[in-house]
């Protein structure tokens, strides 16, 4: 399913969503263009994972439009539109002790275990690999999942949700239970991966500024479901947006394209 509108990949205009009568999201607008890479930062029950769910075409929105690759909410099959949507959930619900060739081979038909009787075209392990390679995993491809590490597993997590080769990914805070080394490692695998794929949009959530690549280009902060600044990244990441966002004192730097937060004026 390619994009009806080649430039623009996600587009929500206003929307609201209510559930047992909570209005979770309020007149959120949000445009993203095709090779962009946002991110999306707020407080905890500000409403990003909500918003990335519509991304994601797993929720509806109450009132507003959403638009996902060109084709609006409603009025398509959402089943079609999760298949050309990589994402990457770090609570993924495998259970069974498969090797990360075989976890990144389901992005291939979209389901958490291997489809019995299901075999793969001739092109789809070489792509596999290919992909295990880029997200530097080669030397734990036949690793089993209950020994991986977290850092790992995101990893391989990153790679699966690639295999349909998606115009689309979205990343829900990645680096949730990494350590320390892993969570330097994580933002650099995601900024090879988005240089050599320049088509490539993305929309990461996550609640910590040192998380972000330094190939990000636009952010969103949300708060009570409310847009507080959206845009280019530089513009919205200053000390003055993120500590109204946090409702926190909080000071924004930025070194070697990476940014930091540090608790407290400047």
């Amino acid at each position: 399913m390619p994009p009806a509108v080649p430039g623009v990949v996600l587009n929500a205009d206003k929307i609201d969503l209510v559930r047992e009568r909570r209005l979770l999201l309020d007149r959120v607008s949000m445009t993203v263009l095709r090779g962009e890479h946002w991110a999306l930062l707020g407080p905890n029950g500000a409403g990003k994972s909500t918003l990335l769910g519509i991304f994601g075409a797993y929720t509806h929105p109450t009132r507003g439009t959403a638009e996902i690759l060109g084709h609006r909410l409603g009025r398509v099959d959402v089943q079609r539109v999760r298949r050309v949507i990589g994402h990457v959930d770090p609570r993924h619900p495998l259970e069974s002790a498969r090797t990360v060739r075989e976890v990144v081979l389901t992005g291939a038909t979209g389901t958490i275990e291997l489809v019995p009787r299901w075999a793969p075209t001739a092109d789809e392990p070489g792509r596999a690999d290919e992909l295990i390679a880029l997200l530097g995993l080669t030397d734990r491809a036949s690793a089993r999942w209950p020994t991986l590490s977290q850092g790992e597993r995101g990893r391989a997590l990153i790679a699966r949700a690639l295999m349909p080769d998606p115009p689309l990914l979205l990343l829900d805070e990645p680096a949730t239970g990494l350590d320390v080394a892993a969570r330097e490692r994580l933002p650099a695998s995601i900024d090879r991966l988005r240089a050599g794929r320049p088509d490539l949009t993305t929309v990461l959530i996550t609640h910590h500024l040192e998380e972000l690549p330094t190939s990000t280009s636009h952010a969103l902060l949300l708060r009570d479901g409310r847009v507080l600044a959206a845009g280019a990244a530089a513009g919205v990441l200053t000390t003055e947006a993120v500590s109204e966002c946090f409702d926190h004192p909080i000071t924004i730097s930025r070194n070697g394209g990476r940014w930091a937060a540090t608790v407290g004026p400047a």
